[in-house]
């Protein structure tokens, strides 16, 4: 009997299956039409209505069951970086630490994922024209899905490599022959349907309309394919091109920015959409995997020592650098909170942090059993972005979006762009973009004003890392600097837990730093993933990537 891969989408109808929890097409009459199982193809598509149903298909990024959506974990999962620690020996751990295998489960859900959404969008894109209706609507809303198809070939590239390019929908003869195409070949193949995709999208969205894809996001993707093969200067020229759009801007706060309150903020281009729901199906996991264990989460990930030691003085300076910093009070001194305000917004810190009205405390020996490691965290440093404590619900009915791309994004991208292009750095683009980012009233870090790119570049770069952190953009930072197999391959450390390491009961380093996991990234193996080995015995045509 012939088996399907994941490359093949099982029959039209599947686009129908899934609606998208969009604001604009969530309306009783839509929803209750017809019954979905119901619904043949050879009824559909016959109206404008139908038409935004199946494009709702295609934005749909609910998991259920076992089910993993690549963009719905992208923050949950895919921050494996060395901001965070999940679990030693932990199968989501194994992706940065030398351990990943073939027969990965989670890898093939992710691969599943990927080309179930292209093959969504594949199917709209081919069947969008049978409806009767305005040229530029249908042009807008193939727009969408291209995008759509875009950004998980990015992802897709990203962790991947060579992976195949699926533009329609295949036969099952087909799917199951499909061979890889090169990264280089799928990239520009994205650039092109990006750049055409936002031709087609507006700069703005109204209210009811709010979550569908807007210019900048086609763009900011259209960015990240570029910077990723080092074309710098096609990538400034597109990055430039979204903050001449004057649409978009750095919002004066910070921590609102990861909460349901402020979701709808202009400084975020693309997000994942989210409704508060019983059950979980629409909402999001984001707070409740993430908060500590005795406020209704489950703390499955921790940050780790490197991290929190990144953020900066208030006086601009690295924590080696500055005088202001003292190791015995890494967080206040008289009163004064000297760090980086990102810093007390991100990270719950051990002894010091007030969490829904509670001081947070966690250490391996603690008096009080819920405060222990790990159940407030794996590292001692617990997390608060996108944790809302004001909240009092259950997490797992949380509505908050998870952004994508937000504007401090595309500034950053923009300067590393123009600076890797070899173009001059002066105050005047520094202000316009770093200073903008850190300059936000809620953060108000001092201006950066050093010129000069090799000196530049390392500051860059830890911007990028303290300000995205949790945003799924660290790893493939890391990846594309290729410095993966450098600051993945390490012993990495949580919170003090001895304030004298030569009489600790723990395992430490030389200031007492608790000691976690060895990892061994594997430079010549683990840039990029193994194609699932599912995939592999079903099509033949496939190569397995190196070291695998």
């Amino acid at each position: 009997m012939k088996t399907k891969n994941n490359i093949l989408i099982n029959g039209g109808r599947i686009v129908l299956l899934a609606l998208g929890v969009l604001s604009w097409n969530c309306s009783d009459d839509v929803l209750n039409n017809e019954p979905l199982d119901r619904i043949s193809e050879g009824t559909f598509w016959s109206s404008e209505a139908e038409a935004q149903m199946a494009l709702a298909g295609v934005y749909s990024h609910t998991s259920t069951g076992n089910e993993r959506d690549f963009l719905s974990y992208i923050a949950t999962f895919f921050e494996k970086s060395d901001n965070v620690f999940t679990l030693a020996g932990e199968i989501r751990e194994s992706f940065i630490d030398g351990k990943n295998t073939a027969i990965n489960g989670i890898i093939e859900q992710m691969w599943a994922s990927c080309y179930t959404r292209i093959a969504k969008a594949n199917y709209f894109i081919e069947n969008i024209d049978k409806v009767n209706m305005d040229e530029a609507e249908r042009n807008e809303m193939k727009a969408e899905a291209r995008f759509i198809r875009s950004v998980y070939y990015f992802y897709l590239t990203t962790h991947w490599g060579d992976a195949p390019l699926v533009t329609k929908m295949l036969k099952l003869s087909e799917a199951n022959s499909i061979s890889r195409t090169p990264k280089a070949k799928i990239a520009e193949f994205a650039i092109s349907e990006l750049t055409e995709a936002a031709a087609h999208l507006p700069a703005t969205r109204p209210g009811a309309e709010f979550g569908r894809v807007v210019k900048a996001a086609a763009l900011a993707f259209k960015g990240r394919f570029q910077m990723a093969k080092e074309d710098w200067a096609g990538a400034a020229a597109t990055y430039k091109s979204i903050i001449d759009l004057g649409v978009h801007a750095i919002d004066p706060q910070y921590e609102e920015l990861f909460l349901e309150v402020g979701e709808r903020s202009s400084e975020i281009i693309f997000s994942i959409q989210y409704i508060p729901a019983v059950g979980g199906k629409y909402s999001s996991q984001v707070p409740y995997r993430w908060a500590p264990y005795t406020a209704g989460g489950v703390s499955q990930i921790g940050f780790l020592n490197d991290l929190v030691e990144s953020y900066e003085c208030i006086d601009g300076l690295p924590i080696d650098e500055s005088p202001m910093y003292d190791p015995q009070n890494p967080y206040e001194a008289n009163g004064v909170r000297y760090r980086d305000p990102r810093l007390y917004y991100t990270v719950l810190l051990p002894n010091y942090s007030t969490f829904k009205g509670k001081k947070y405390v966690s250490h391996p020996d603690s008096t009080s059993s819920p405060d222990r490691m790990p159940q407030y965290s794996l590292t001692g440093y617990g997390v608060l972005k996108f944790v809302d404590e004001n909240y009092s619900g259950d997490f797992r009915t949380y509505g908050g979006d998870t952004p994508i791309i937000r504007y401090a994004e595309v500034l950053l991208s923009y300067l590393e762009s123009m600076l890797e292009s070899g173009q001059p750095i002066t105050q005047q683009l520094l202000d316009e973009t770093i200073n903008l980012v850190r300059g936000r009233a809620a953060v108000n870090m001092p201006p950066v004003t050093e010129t000069d790119p090799a000196s530049l570049r390392p500051i860059l770069r830890n911007e990028r890392r303290v300000e995205l952190v949790l945003e799924g953009v660290r790893l493939w930072d890391l990846l594309r600097w290729n410095v993966a197999h450098i600051n993945l391959d390490r012993r990495v450390y949580g919170a003090k837990v001895c304030p004298d390491p030569s009489d600790c009961g723990y395992q430490v380093d030389e200031e007492g730093y608790f000691f976690l996991y060895e990892r061994n990234f594997r430079e010549a193996v683990d840039y990029h993933w193994p194609i699932p080995q599912r995939e592999l015995d079903i099509n033949k045509s496939l190569t397995q990537n190196p070291g695998y």
